[in-house]
């Protein structure tokens, strides 16, 4: 019986010393940090979800916010010269009252706007939106389509509107244009390409604070960029300075085999108030490495 107890007593010492043997945490902490900065390393192996930023020129759109969708990421807005518009948003957007950040949820209808857009696909992209108490500014390009000097009633058509902007022209502003430095009003006719800024006047109308004449009918220019497509009379081409594409027409009977998708080239077209017809097409040299 004796002995029975001694090897009793000799295993429990045994498996109290190899137990007393195993590795344990110095405390909950450490075992917490450790589990912690695995999930860390976990969560920074994942990809970035968020998606780039639309690429290209953008154009701010003063106006008066109709209705907000949160649920849909979308907006209403009004714009001063009589359209209404939809705005899209996201995670992406930043949004400032009168120059302090705050946060998608504090749009409200009924509020004054400006807000700067990209184009992503065919949806217009509020990259920010500033929500101000004073005069805010709305800005367009587009062509013009009719012109009254005596009243100042101006109609251009914006790419980005379903209808034509209706603005008003005050007697006596500068009108600029491209390698001048003013203009008369004789030369707002229809076709010409223009870029302008406007104001709201007290009746919410378009009233224009500064316009810019871009190109007229008969007049040549050069689009420089790289080939995005090539067929028999149309070719288009990206622009790097505006990330825009530009389709231009030329003659099909020109010498284009030496041309390919890809290619930089210097076109000269002249615009006829429809469209822009190539009068030369000529090959870039690539950069030297």
């Amino acid at each position: 019986m004796q002995r029975f107890l001694l090897l009793m007593l000799i295993s429990v010492t045994t498996a109290f010393a190899q137990v007393s043997s195993l590795p344990v945490p110095t405390s909950l902490t450490d075992a917490a940090e450790r589990s912690l900065v695995d999930g860390n390393v976990a969560l920074n192996a994942l990809p970035n979800l968020t998606p780039p930023m639309p690429k290209g020129k953008s154009t701010v759109i003063g106006g008066t916010i109709n209705h907000v969708d949160p649920l849909r990421d979308q907006a209403t807005v009004s714009v001063f010269g009589g359209n209404k518009v939809k705005i899209f948003f996201d995670g992406r957007t930043q949004v400032y009252r009168d120059g302090q950040p705050v946060s998608l949820q504090d749009l409200k209808d009924g509020e004054r706007a400006s807000l700067e857009t990209l184009l992503d696909g065919t949806m217009i992209f509020a990259r920010s939106i500033h929500i101000l108490t004073r005069s805010i500014d709305g800005q367009c390009q587009g062509q013009v389509l009719s012109f009254d000097a005596a009243s100042g009633d101006l109609r251009i058509r914006d790419p980005l509107w379903s209808e034509p902007l209706k603005l008003r022209l005050p007697k006596g502003l500068t009108i600029l244009r491209q390698g001048q430095e003013s203009s008369s009003s004789a030369t707002l006719r229809p076709g010409a390409l223009v870029e302008a800024r406007f104001q709201p006047d007290s009746n919410h109308q378009g009233v224009v604070t500064s316009i810019s004449i871009l190109a007229t009918p008969g007049t040549p220019f050069v689009f420089t960029g790289r080939l995005l497509f090539l067929n028999a009379g149309t070719l288009v081409l990206l622009d790097p300075r505006d990330q825009k594409r530009y389709e231009i027409s030329f003659d099909s009977r020109s010498p284009v085999e030496n041309l390919h998708e890809g290619d930089e080239v210097a076109v000269t077209a002249v615009f006829d108030g429809t469209r822009c017809s190539a009068k030369d097409i000529k090959l870039n040299a690539p950069p030297t490495p």
